[in-house]
């Protein structure tokens, strides 16, 4: 059987590490909403030179994208693989990011790019089938 015990809501992981950072703690909503620890969080920008003068373009090398990409959604990504689960709109979304970065993950629709060493992904530490994958993390009993 499928054993999530070691997995957390994240209402309960919300609640742990920013308890006293929560206005409204009736749900993730009001808490994401009522949050002083995300309260003003933007994107950075950086400024450019263009032809046409100076513009501001996204700092792509911000932790949205350093960070967030790598280690979240190319992990989600490469556990969707190992099920033989199609991800075409996150695919889509990757291949966006990895463009602006100048990163690697996503080749020909597989987790296998160049930069894979620096993610989470399970392809990083060799497993190639979600069997494996899960009993070797515990997730079965």
């Amino acid at each position: 059987t499928l054993n999530l015990s070691g997995i957390l809501h994240l209402r309960d992981i919300l609640l742990r590490y920013y308890f006293d950072d929560l206005e409204d703690k009736t749900n993730i909503y009001t808490m994401l909403k009522t949050s002083h620890a995300h309260r003003g969080l933007k994107h950075p920008m950086k400024q450019v030179d263009t032809p046409d003068g100076k513009k501001y373009v996204p700092d792509f090398s911000y932790r949205y994208f350093a960070e967030d990409l790598p280690c979240g959604m190319i992990v989600i990504r490469g556990i969707a693989e190992l099920a033989g689960v199609a991800t075409p709109n996150m695919d889509k979304v990757i291949e966006w990011c990895q463009n602006a970065m100048g990163k690697e993950f996503l080749v020909d629709g597989k987790i296998m790019g160049r930069d894979l060493h620096i993610t989470r992904c399970p392809q990083t530490f060799g497993y190639t089938d979600l069997d494996t994958f899960m009993k070797v993390n515990h997730y079965l009993d």
